[in-house]
């Protein structure tokens, strides 16, 4: 009986602690806490310098705020990104509140669809890396502040549950 009680808290401790790692999903401002998908005010600034900052990994929500029906979001290859090409994009979301969700690791490019934005940097080029690669990994921390919004109390919960359901694992051992 004992071994069947301590096999169940061990496959117990394994199912938590593989969805308090997979849980920490974020949603993510572009541009960070106040950001506006529009075009940069100064040369001195761009989106990619605001995602050198952040950590995104498989899973985490990119949120585009924007005016809609003025501007739209376009998710695009690389060559379409360097060349400002709007003509064939791999999503086209115009609703003012776009959310993308990062489904794999790699290099993801956006640009905008308002004709000459793209030319004036409202483009952004980020890389998402894998959730094992990034889990005990520290992010680095920015010089300004986050450039990463916090997680939704929803995963903040999870997470919280689940090192609670660990502890008890633990004390049922003994």
């Amino acid at each position: 009986m004992a071994s069947s009680s301590s096999l169940l808290v061990i496959i117990f401790f394994c199912i938590s602690f593989f969805f308090l790692l997979s849980v920490n999903a974020n949603e993510v401002t572009v541009g960070g806490k106040s950001g506006d998908w529009k075009i940069p005010p100064s040369s001195s600034y761009s989106f990619n310098e605001w995602a050198q900052m952040a950590r995104f990994k498989v899973g985490d929500i990119l949120v585009f705020s924007y005016e809609a029906g003025k501007d739209s979001v376009l998710q695009v290859t690389r060559e379409s990104y360097e060349k400002c090409n709007t003509t064939s994009p791999k999503a086209s979301y115009n609703d003012g509140n776009t959310k993308v969700k990062l489904e794999q690791p790699g290099p993801v490019y956006f640009i905008s669809g308002k004709e000459g934005h793209c030319q004036k940097s409202q483009k952004l080029r980020l890389v998402v890396v894998s959730p094992r690669s990034s889990a005990f990994s520290p992010a680095p921390s920015p010089s300004d502040g986050p450039a990463v919004a916090p997680s939704s109390g929803a995963a903040k919960l999870t997470g919280v549950f689940s090192v609670v359901g660990l502890l008890l694992g633990f004390l049922a051992l003994f």
